[in-house]
């Protein structure tokens, strides 16, 4: 039996996985960091560059001081950035010179572990990757297989990937990434050997979901053959279509006779700061998904299946959702069955969306999926549909999207914005729109004290304080005292 290792995914995948990835700010973050420092996990998945985009938009926090306070108090805990592709926040193919200043950046204000994705499993691109990100101080390079299901996707094609991932040097080590929760646990007996012989010495971590609840389940099929790190995020942020409750699979893990080395007092610890968080934001506490065979087919990861599911709802449009899924099967196949992980997902579940809702068949096409067809996201595992295919690029739209330009230039943009901000904000204000970092700037320092035994008394007060004509109020119970005066 083997030592098994455990990255945390409950600042990042977890809180995006169940919470839309706004639940946690800041100083929900930096109040619990000492307690996950002393965990022992093998490291911390804390943030991309969507989540630097979703602190700026929805929390007016800046991202790079969320960076800096953790990491003060994670000092040999590495934390983990996942990249997606020749990109920052915005979806806008970037220059490799920007991309690197960005990880040279995210280096200096204390990011370690760089995990390099790419959404068409485009091993060329992530070796490219690799090579920028080490140039630009990364003490880790991990290279991220993401696992779909298609008549191309059996276990020679991610053995073969693995394989050339793993010959050149350029990665540390090798995570196979399950977005949808699809490893069932016969398919870690044969895929992980498979991974592992064609990887030799370099360590093999897993990273599913719990979404139809295979999760569990995969994990310790994957431990016993040969799979060293599994990412599990805390009971509150787990299950749901987050990742496996730690707790749980230290249990388990140990159960089956493997070393789990870690501080049972702060994992439990941990547990108890989310779960409480959990229920003073009145944030979903996660639960183990039931088992539905219809995700193998419609692979929708869960985070763009409750968009799907809003935007039907929103439009009076609920009863058509298992039309949509249907439709999905369809418009992968169309596009060659890319993987559904972002931005695919999002590009095939709006084009199925629409083509349900109007009731014809690609008669209105978005933006990016035209981009797609373009080759603007690189090219897919199996050919197009050729009908399909050719509408896109013989339509007005397609000469136009293929005329637009690139993003700029480091030294453009240096010009376009100035040269006296820092480089963390010049980042920010190149790839976001310039009035949400204007608010966030306006906002200042986050607040580092968040307790979630005040936020009942906070919310009484923010609801009686804004009562018109209210004389004083006095609440008092033992332990406690709150003193309300009104105004004259």
């Amino acid at each position: 039996m083997t030592n098994i290792t455990l990255m945390d995914t409950t600042v990042r995948d977890g809180n995006q996985s169940n919470w839309g990835a706004t639940g946690l700010d800041t100083g929900m973050m930096v109040q619990i960091a000492d307690v996950m420092e002393r965990v022992g996990f093998e490291a911390i998945d804390f943030i991309s560059s969507t989540h630097m985009a979703v602190a700026v938009r929805y929390k007016h926090q800046d991202p790079w001081e969320r960076i800096r306070l953790f990491k003060d108090k994670t000092p040999t805990t590495p934390l983990s950035f996942l990249t997606t592709g020749m990109r920052f926040i915005s979806w806008e193919v970037a220059s490799e010179e920007f991309m690197a200043f960005c990880f040279r950046t995210l280096a200096r204000n204390g990011m370690e572990r760089f995990a390099i994705m790419d959404p068409m499993n485009d091993v060329a691109a992530m070796v490219n990757m690799a090579q920028v990100t080490r140039k630009s101080g990364a003490g880790q390079v991990v290279a991220a297989l993401t696992f779909t299901l298609s008549p191309a996707h059996d276990d020679a094609y991610f053995a073969g990937a693995a394989g050339q991932l793993a010959a050149g040097g350029h990665f540390d080590k090798l995570y196979l990434k399950d977005p949808g929760g699809l490893v069932t646990a016969d398919r870690a007996k044969t895929l992980i050997p498979a991974l592992k012989a064609a990887i030799g010495d370099l360590p093999l971590e897993f990273h599913s979901h719990c979404t139809i609840g295979l999760g569990p389940f995969s994990y310790l099929e994957a431990a016993e053959r040969g799979a060293t790190c599994l990412h599990t995020a805390s009971s509150a942020a787990a299950n749901g279509t987050s990742q496996p409750a730690q707790a749980s699979i230290i249990a388990n893990l140990r159960d089956m006779g493997h070393t789990v080395d870690v501080d049972d007092e702060a994992v439990a610890q941990m547990d108890a700061y989310f779960t409480a968080l959990a229920a003073a934001e009145g944030l979903q506490h996660g639960v183990p998904g039931e088992f539905d065979r219809r995700y193998f087919h419609h692979q929708m990861p869960g985070g763009m299946m409750g968009t799907l599911k809003r935007q039907l709802a929103e439009t009076k449009r609920a009863h058509l959702l298992p039309a949509v899924l249907e439709e999905v099967e369809q418009v992968r196949a169309d596009l060659g069955y890319p993987i559904m992980v972002t931005p695919f997902s999002q590009v095939v579940g709006t084009q199925a969306l629409l083509n349900v809702v109007a009731g014809e068949r690609y008669a209105t096409i978005p933006d990016e999926v035209t981009r797609y067809v373009l080759g603007r996201f690189g090219k897919p595992s199996m050919p197009m549909n050729a009908q399909v295919e050719d509408r896109v690029r013989s339509s007005k739209r397609a000469r136009e999207l293929e005329a637009e330009p690139h993003m700029a230039s480091l030294d453009e943009l240096r010009r376009k914005f100035g040269t006296r901000l820092s480089d963390e904000e010049f980042i920010l204000r190149a790839v976001m729109p310039g009035d949400q970092v204007d608010a966030m700037k306006a906002a200042g320092p986050a607040r580092r004290d968040y307790d979630a035994r005040r936020k009942p008394v906070m919310d009484l007060m923010r609801e009686l304080t804004s009562r018109k004509g209210l004389g004083d109020v006095k609440i008092e119970r033992p332990g406690f005292k709150l003193h309300l005066k009104g105004s004259a």
